[in-house]
């Protein structure tokens, strides 16, 4: 870290762990069914809160009688809202923060800001509201799986950008003799692949989840008791769905569904074998800090991989399926770290 961490840290710091409850509020909404919870948008059946009191509840019914109140998932809809809300006013600050930071560096040139990134904070400041418009679009469009899945993607890259943008504050860099650096920057390639298929592995959990295709295969190790189960990746890949009908549930049939389930899980064995190889490569550096890295992303792949095989044995428990989300954001922060690392190292 660098003497002194550069203007914003702390803020920057605090959204970060405010994206990490959006992430894991965004999980939990979606397991328990609570993405039309409320069925209109900002609000909830045009109310700032959820309606509660019988009187409420009964206006509410009044005026949507197509989707009557169910407070239990009303209120993980709104709660996510105001979380997600409070996040998007943090990142406005942290924009600030920043713009601020560089002009005061051009009128004193002793000031540590030119280092102060300016890209990123407006970058994330687009992601978020980009964010409020696929939220706005998950009731508007009746949890279509793109949209879903989209949403889940663009958490999962806010987050990411938030924790970077973290980083780079704090000044947090690898510094090696000559021949350990040589060896880190030569996993260039190998850390940012990995990071690809860690996105490609969201991407198909998010696909899974959206298209309620969790439980398509109810076995282990193999798939309806094959190991190439009967599927139809036409139409389980088919990303040209009609606009229209409420998803709540799924619409596929049990063929598109496994196609998913099973990708996913082919998915899970590629990025299993990329991070056993890239912890390998770090092993080899033979330092302390590339070491301690192999260990936590091992720890944090061994979780995952539990938490996987847990939600097919016992069916789909919330409490496991959320952190199976959460730990699988956590994998994704410790592989950004990593390649923040492998990138910024210094001799």
């Amino acid at each position: 870290m660098f003497a002194k961490p550069l203007p914003g840290y702390k803020l920057v710091a605090f959204a970060t762990a405010i994206a990490c409850v959006v992430v894991v509020l965004g999980a939990f909404t979606r397991l328990v069914d609570a993405g039309l919870g409320c069925p209109d948008w900002p609000g909830c059946y045009g109310q700032i809160l959820w309606p509660s009191s019988a009187e409420e509840i009964a206006a509410a019914d009044a005026k949507f009688p197509d989707a009557p109140v169910e407070e239990g998932k009303a209120w993980p809809e709104m709660v996510h809202r105001y979380f997600a809300s409070s996040l998007g006013l943090l990142i406005i600050a942290v924009c600030v923060v920043a713009w601020r930071a560089r002009a005061e560096a051009k009128l004193n040139p002793d000031v540590q800001a030119p280092r102060q990134p300016i890209i990123l904070p407006f970058f994330l400041l687009g992601l978020v509201i980009l964010q409020g418009m696929f939220g706005m679009w998950t009731v508007t469009l009746k949890l279509w799986p793109q949209v879903v899945t989209g949403h889940l993607l663009g958490g999962m890259a806010t987050l990411s950008c938030m924790w970077l943008l973290t980083q780079r504050l704090a000044g947090y860099s690898w510094r090696f003799s000559p021949k350990s650096y040589d060896s880190v920057v030569g996993l260039r390639r190998v850390a940012f692949a990995a990071l690809l298929l860690v996105v490609g592995q969201i991407f198909l959990g998010g696909w899974t989840s959206s298209n309620y295709a969790a439980l398509a295969c109810l076995d282990l190790p193999t798939c309806q008791g094959q190991w190439l189960p009967t599927a139809d990746f036409e139409q389980g890949f088919n990303f040209a769905q009609h606009v229209g009908p409420n998803y709540l549930g799924g619409l596929l049939d049990n063929e598109a569904r496994t196609a998913i389930h099973f990708s996913h899980r082919v998915g899970a064995l590629l990025v299993t074998l990329a991070i056993f190889f890239l912890a390998w490569r770090l092993f080899s550096v033979g330092e302390s800090k590339t070491t301690r890295m192999a260990i936590i992303l091992l720890g944090v792949l061994a979780l995952q991989v539990a938490l996987g095989i847990s939600n097919i044995v016992w069916a789909l428990p919330l409490p496991v399926a959320v952190a199976h989300n959460a730990v699988g954001g956590l994998l994704l922060l410790c592989l950004v770290s990593l390649n923040h690392r492998v990138f910024t190292v210094q001799k």
